[in-house]
C-alpha cells in the first residue's frame, strides 16, 4: 500500500525519492549544531548579521531552503558567501529555477553561475527534510516533481494565495522545512516549519535551531521590495490566513 506523507514514519529514506530529484543526504551526527535558514533574496547584511548572532563554527551546518537570489541588493555576495563556505549548503528555490531557465537579467560571474547550476532540489538528514515550496501530504515523497518541491504552496487550494496551505494537513515524523510563501513570522507546526519571513519585504530573516528546537531572527535592515498584505500569511492559532 502507498505511504503517504502524512502517515508518521520517515518516509525520507525512501530510495525512490533519491532517483527522483536532485537530492543530498547529510549525517546529523557530524554536526554540533545545525540551523535552517529561510529565503534570502540577496540580503547579504542580515545573512552576515544571523550568522554572527548564532556564532556558527566550521564545526555547525547551516541548510537554506534556496532564494538565495534576487529582489534584494546583493545577490553575488550571498552566492559569495555560501559557496565558500562548505558549512553552509542551499537548496535551489524558484529563483534559483529562474536563473537557471534564463528567465533573469541577473549576470552572475561564472563561478556563481556554475554554484547556482549544481544545487540540490532537495536536502534531508534522519528525522528532516528541507524543500523550498513544501510537500503534499496526501502523496508519497517519490511522487513529487521538482516543479513541485519548487513550488508547492497550497497543494488542493483553488487559488494559489489561499489555504489551506500544505503544512494546515501534514503531520509526519518528518519535519519538513520550507521558505517560499511569505509569512508573518515563522510557523512550526506537526512536522511542518515555514522561514520564509520577508526579509526582502522589510521583515526578517529567520533560521531554526534543530538542536534546540527554536527559531532565531534579525529585522531586515529595510525594506527593499514592497508586497502586498493579500500575499503575507498571518497566523490565526495554528492555521495560515492569507488577508
Amino acid at each position: 500500500m502507498a505511504v503517504t506523507l502524512g502517515e508518521r514514519r520517515d518516509t525520507v529514506t525512501d530510495s525512490a525519492f533519491a532517483e527522483c530529484v536532485p537530492h543530498e543526504r547529510i549525517d546529523a551526527e557530524e554536526w554540533d549544531d545545525i540551523y535552517v535558514v529561510g529565503d534570502v533574496h540577496g540580503c547579504r547584511a542580515e545573512l552576515e548579521t544571523l550568522l554572527d548572532r548564532l556564532d556558527v563554527t566550521g564545526d555547525d551546518f547551516v541548510a537554506f531552503v534556496g532564494d538565495l537570489v534576487r529582489k534584494g541588493p546583493d545577490t553575488e555576495g550571498v552566492l559569495d558567501l555560501v559557496r565558500t563556505r562548505p558549512n553552509l549548503v542551499s537548496i535551489r528555490g524558484n529563483n534559483e529555477a529562474k536563473i537557471l531557465r534564463g528567465e533573469t537579467d541577473l549576470d552572475l560571474s561564472e563561478a556563481n553561475a556554475e554554484f547556482v547550476r549544481s544545487l540540490p532540489v532537495a536536502l534531508s538528514w534522519e528525522g528532516a527534510l528541507v524543500v523550498h515550496g513544501g510537500v503534499d501530504p496526501r502523496r508519497e515523497l517519490a511522487d513529487h516533481s521538482v516543479n513541485d518541491l519548487l513550488n508547492m504552496r497550497a497543494p488542493h487550494a483553488d487559488e494559489e494565495y489561499e489555504g489551506p496551505l500544505w503544512y494546515d494537513e501534514y503531520d509526519g515524523a518528518t519535519t519538513v522545512f520550507s521558505g517560499h510563501t511569505v509569512h508573518e513570522r515563522p510557523h512550526d507546526a506537526d512536522g511542518g516549519v515555514a522561514l520564509d519571513t520577508g526579509c526582502v519585504h522589510g521583515g526578517a530573516l529567520t533560521a531554526y535551531d534543530w538542536r534546540a528546537e527554536e527559531f532565531v531572527a534579525v529585522s531586515a535592515e529595510e525594506t527593499y521590495v514592497e508586497r502586498s498584505a493579500d500575499k503575507i500569511v498571518r497566523l490565526d492559532g495554528e492555521k495560515s490566513v492569507f488577508e
